[in-house]
């Protein structure tokens, strides 16, 4: 089955967040059976004053930092959405979005209350001063 339609609608809601300024973090997390990546986590960084994304790759006895464009992160994070990821979990100030896999591989997205009361401060400085 292919992800990519609801994955992108669910990445336009990370790309809105830190447009305006409202992005925490995102996670994936929940992986399929016991597999060596755990989670991945990203988080704006700014590089040759450009805002970009880190991604931290979670292994069981390592970690592996990668850092992309926001445009290349969609792609990138595509690729483990149901391998071996059954979820992703967008943090914001507004809300947190999770967007979930089920055991059939059908697609929920579910809003709930925010947990972080503030924006990622790297992104916050990096719109102050733009």
């Amino acid at each position: 089955m292919d992800f990519k339609e609801t994955f992108s609608e669910f990445y336009s809601k990370v790309k809105n967040s830190i447009a305006n300024g409202t992005f925490a973090k995102l996670t994936l997390a929940k992986t399929i059976g016991n597999t060596d990546l755990m989670n991945i986590y990203v988080r704006p960084i700014v590089d040759e004053d450009v805002l970009k994304l880190e991604l931290k790759f979670k292994f069981q006895k390592e970690e592996i930092i990668e850092i992309r464009t926001i445009e290349e992160t969609f792609d990138r994070l595509l690729e483990f959405i149901n391998n071996p990821f059954l979820s992703a979990i967008l943090f914001t100030t507004e809300f947190d979005l999770t967007y979930k896999l089920n055991k059939k591989r059908a697609v929920s997205m579910i809003e709930q209350f925010p947990s972080f009361g503030n924006a990622n401060e790297v992104l916050l400085e990096f719109l102050a001063n733009k």
